[in-house]
């Protein structure tokens, strides 16, 4: 009889569970068992291993094999624990010496002729061996910069099963041909299609480089563009009301390039999450810039917080963690749809629970909404080209909950663009490296304000915590606390107004908000004008 075991790692949303992979050779008719709670794309891994063994010049065990995954109350899915099944059998065989495999986490899909192909999630994999105490792990050694983001670990990139069959034997390591330069990608599946930039799901890495992206493209506007710059600055949600053509979608667009840059540990949250859903840019292992989601309005709950049949995948909100999440022609969507985002933008994390589990996933996102004021788009105090009813507008409006307005921080209405202001010329806003270099100071500010904190950016901040020990000057609160009184606010709203008030005097330099900072932060929480000017940055 023989015996061994290595390990692997199952995926629990972007958690990762070790798994224990045991190997038993029995005599008797020639069987492979799979058990320990696989699912149908694993229990298929039976017929992969045995065809990789064979065409890598191994031979197949004729005996009774069972192969177990431990712990099994874990379910398990996925091919990724097609490499570490292969070297157990082929430990239980004694092809290799079994206390070599002991130690060791492995995580890949073969092909049937022994190739080593990349799975989704090898990052939280990865991660979580290193926090199980595991120092050696194999990766297909396409996915072997992504699992070296990982300190204190030792990875081995393998291209084949021959490869690392060598290696652990300490025989003669054979040379495999690299895949074809310019040819497309075979393994182009993992990446889920149309995660291009038309598609609204896109890194904007290229936004911190492409000047076609710029905010000083945006005509006029300036209101919204103050809204852009204080949404960045203090991570407030923001919700942009205007005709069609306004420029919306383009100041939702340049958003993230004015926010700043990812540290380490969100750089290492965004991508866990990319890992997992199969979207991380080729060649370029580490999201470090802020990503960007537009979902179509069709999309369903399940699209927007996660879910789907068997183990659930992460949805829009947590593609846009550490992002932008923009949701254009807002009332368009589904009340279902925008009624399940309540509470990923009070927690910032999504909790799916299915019969199979319950997972968690990281959603702590810059929300952007945008929306017409009405179903014709023209309705507007200032002129009469709007050919709706009163009741066709208040049911146009109504789509948007009053809940979830009230998570929203800031909310303008974007005019229309006049013919003047389209054919000025030289008379262009300031720059996205000028607006994001203001956000920065300001976040530098917060951040510093913040030491010894779990919070890093003002919307973060608990209204209890804001109250009691960070005040704004006396008498700044005054105006606000009326409109309270007033129903004009909630109590929840009151301390958002707050909170954009910091982000305000960060921007502007102070060391607190005074009057004039609750009076714009007033006026964008309401939308209602108070006579205050809308330019941070020309105060300065």
């Amino acid at each position: 009889m023989g015996f061994a075991r290595t390990c692997s790692v199952a995926l629990v949303g972007v958690d990762g569970v070790v798994v224990e992979v045991q190997a038993d050779l029995e005599p008797g008719v020639a069987a492979f068992t799979l058990v320990g709670l696989p699912d149908k794309s694993l229990t298929e891994s039976k017929d992969r291993v045995r065809a990789a063994v064979v065409n890598s010049g191994g031979e197949w065990p004729q005996k009774k094999l069972t192969v177990g995954l431990s712990p099994a109350s874990v379910p398990k899915g996925g091919s990724g624990f097609d490499l570490a099944i292969a070297c157990a059998a082929l430990g239980a065989s004694e092809r290799i010496d079994p206390r070599v495999l002991a130690d060791i986490v492995m995580i890949g899909e073969l092909g049937l002729d022994g190739r080593v192909r990349p799975v989704r999630g090898v990052l939280p994999a990865v991660l979580a061996a290193t926090e199980a105490g595991y120092e050696q792990v194999v990766v297909p050694e396409s996915a072997a910069a992504e699992a070296s983001l990982v300190p204190g670990v030792s990875v081995l990139g393998v291209r084949s099963l021959r490869q690392l069959i060598a290696v652990l034997t300490d025989e003669p390591v054979p040379d495999e041909d690299p895949d074809e330069q310019g040819r497309t990608d075979p393994l182009a599946g993992l990446r889920m299609p149309g995660t291009g930039a038309a598609t609204g799901m896109h890194s904007m890495d290229a936004a911190h480089h492409d000047h076609e992206h710029d905010l000083a493209d945006v005509v006029g506007q300036l209101s919204a563009r103050t809204a852009v710059e204080v949404a960045a600055a203090g991570g407030h949600h923001l919700f942009l009301e205007g005709p069609p053509g306004a420029g919306k979608t383009m100041l939702a667009e340049r958003l993230p390039a004015v926010l700043p840059r990812l540290h380490r540990s969100e750089s290492l949250e965004v991508t866990a999450v990319h890992s997992v859903a199969g979207l991380l840019p080729p060649g370029k292992p580490l999201v470090d810039v802020a990503p960007y989601c537009a979902p179509h309005h069709s999309a369903t709950m399940q699209a927007l917080v996660g879910g789907g049949q068997g183990v659930a995948r992460p949805g829009a909100v947590s593609l846009a963690h550490r992002g932008v999440l923009f949701l254009d022609e807002t009332p368009e969507f589904s009340s279902r749809a925008l009624d399940a985002l309540r509470q990923p933008l009070e927690s910032g994390h999504v909790v799916i629970a299915r019969s199979a589990g319950v997972v968690r996933f990281p959603a702590r996102f810059l929300m952007v909404l945008a929306a017409n004021p009405c179903p014709c788009g023209r309705f507007s105090q200032r002129d009469t080209l709007c050919e709706c009813s009163p009741s066709m507008i208040r049911r146009y409006q109504a789509r948007l909950s009053g809940p979830l307005l009230d998570r929203v921080d800031l909310r303008v209405e974007v005019d229309r663009v006049t013919r003047s202001q389209l054919t000025e010329r030289g008379a262009r806003g300031e720059s996205t490296e000028t607006v994001a270099d203001r956000v920065r100071e300001a976040r530098a500010r917060a951040a510093a304000r913040l030491t010894d904190t779990p919070w890093r950016t003002n919307s973060e901040v608990p209204g209890r915590e804001l109250r009691s020990r960070w005040y704004a000057s006396p008498g700044a609160m005054d105006d606000a606390e009326r409109s309270l009184e007033r129903g004009v606010l909630t109590a929840r709203g009151l301390d958002r107004v707050l909170r954009v008030a910091w982000t305000v005097a960060d921007l502007a330099g102070r060391d607190r908000p005074g009057v004039a900072d609750v009076t714009l932060a007033l006026q964008l929480r309401t939308g209602v004008p108070r006579g205050v000017p809308m330019a941070i940055g020309a105060s300065r």
